[in-house]
C-alpha cells in the first residue's frame, strides 16, 4: 500500500530526478519485503514442523518496511 501512494504521490507532482529515485528505492524494497515473505511461505509449506523465524530474516523484514514507510514521508515531504 505505502509504495503505491508513493507511487501515487510522484507522478502527481509531476516528474523530478528525486522523486524517481525515492519511488525507485520504495519499489526495491517492496519487492525485497516480499522476497523475505516468500521464502517464509515457501519455509511454512515444505516443513510440517517449520523453524521459528530467524533474527536476521525478521530484521529483514522490518527493515524493509521501515524504509518504505520513510520513503513514502519523503515523497510527500518534498
Amino acid at each position: 500500500m505505502v509504495t503505491v501512494l508513493a507511487l501515487r504521490v510522484a507522478l502527481h507532482r509531476g516528474h523530478s530526478a528525486a522523486g524517481i529515485v525515492v519511488c525507485a528505492l520504495c519499489c526495491a524494497f517492496f519487492a525485497a519485503f516480499l522476497w523475505v515473505a516468500h521464502h517464509r511461505i515457501r519455509t511454512l509449506a515444505t516443513t510440517p514442523r517449520p523453524a521459528a523465524l530467524g533474527p536476521r530474516q525478521a530484521a529483514a523484514a522490518v527493515l524493509c518496511a521501515s524504509a518504505m514507510a520513510v520513503c513514502a514521508v519523503a515523497l510527500i515531504a518534498r
